[in-house]
């Protein structure tokens, strides 16, 4: 007799890390001790990305087409629209291909969670914290290095500040680099597992009342389509962020 189908099971499952991969129609598969589903998703992230600019990627001298053109399109924006504007020239064009990697990184590892067969890396928060952790480290000693302690005294002390706020606001300064890690961190997160959680549970609500999936299945579609958008969104958001918050480290005066 079949166990009763339990909807927090299924979606912990959908959202949940672990040693076995479990494909539709085929028996789990068990991953070795090393290795979970979360880290074979970064492990396929990167082979798709790495075939994406090394492979399919053609640098041509004539206008480039297909996907070439699109792949450039993407890079020039994320120069000239994030990278520039706020990290100025010379360190625009110097973070412009950490920026480009962080960026088509984060969005491969969102879409792989939009197909049946797979998951989002994204929706862990042991794969955002050391993406975050990467942007405070820039922050943090990334300064230290460009200015020693005189430049991180310059970024968290602005010019003009009253004598007698320093020691109110200096606290302030230091504690909000961590928060704006965080930041980072829990947003992309958040934002990826609550769309997986959604679409897992209008799903699920198609087999617990199947007289109803009419108009839960149609709301699974709707949800769906926003994670798409969303995956966009959030790699998106988080180069961005990235691009302000040490350009606020970096440039302080301006």
């Amino acid at each position: 007799m079949n166990a009763p189908f339990d909807l927090n099971d299924y979606i912990m499952h959908h959202i949940g890390d672990s040693h076995e991969w479990h494909i539709p129609l085929f028996p789990p598969i068990h991953l070795p001790g090393f290795l979970t589903v979360h880290m074979l998703m970064l492990f396929i992230s990167t082979i798709i990305m790495l075939m994406l600019f090394l492979v399919i990627y053609r640098k041509q001298d004539r206008v480039p087409t297909g996907i070439t053109n699109f792949l450039e399109m993407i890079v020039e924006y994320i120069r000239d629209q994030i990278a520039i504007p706020n990290l100025g020239e010379k360190d625009g064009l110097l973070f412009t291909p950490m920026l480009c990697t962080l960026g088509f990184f984060i969005l491969i590892c969102n879409l792989m969670g939009l197909f049946p067969f797979f998951t989002a890396a994204t929706s862990n928060i042991n794969f955002t914290g050391p993406l975050a952790y990467l942007i405070f480290v820039l922050l943090v000693f990334g300064t230290l290095i460009r200015g020693g302690l005189k430049g991180m005294w310059n970024a968290l002390v602005h010019p003009g500040l009253p004598v007698w706020m320093i020691p109110i606001l200096l606290p302030l300064e230091i504690f909000s680099l961590f928060v704006r890690s965080a930041a980072l961190c829990l947003r992309l997160f958040a934002n990826m597992i609550a769309g997986h959680v959604l679409i897992a549970s209008f799903l699920g609500l198609c087999i617990l009342f199947p007289l109803w999936s009419v108009l839960s299945f149609p709301g699974a579609v709707i949800f769906y389509s926003m994670d798409i958008f969303v995956a966009f969104l959030q790699a998106y958001i988080f180069i961005l962020l990235s691009a302000i918050f040490i350009g606020l480290m970096y440039h302080p005066k301006h």
